[in-house]
């Protein structure tokens, strides 16, 4: 670890290349509104599919995505997957992400606190 001007340690490269896949998969908005609906709670992909309005071998395919990187975990209950976020600490991230930014949407706007995409 490096230290910075602030007083902070940079992270080794492995944890900031594990870190930009992890927010790579949050990327998509599908996937996101999966974990902002389990963040939650636990669920079912059925449910999950009706909550955000996606095919279920869709909402299957991104649950597989976070499973494999570590964001999400399942438990079977009978011939169902449960899906649930193990790490609070990814809870908090995710709530308060969407939060801000759906905070700023009902508030009047002001161009200084949108984000904004890349070319706007």
């Amino acid at each position: 670890m490096t230290e910075s001007a602030a007083g902070f340690e940079d992270p080794p490269a492995e944890v900031l290349a594990e870190a930009a896949a992890a927010f790579g998969l949050l990327a998509s908005s599908a996937r996101l509104h999966l974990m902002w609906a389990l963040s939650q709670g636990e669920s079912d992909v059925t449910h999950l599919a009706g909550r955000v309005g996606g095919a279920l071998p869709a909402v299957s395919q991104h649950l597989a995505k976070l499973k494999l990187a570590g964001l999400v975990r399942a438990r079977r209950e009978g011939r169902r997957q449960v899906y649930y976020i193990d790490d609070p600490d990814v809870v908090t991230l995710v709530r308060v992400m969407v939060g801000q930014l759906t905070a700023r949407s009902v508030r009047p706007s002001d161009p200084a606190h949108g984000l904004r995409r890349i070319g706007d």
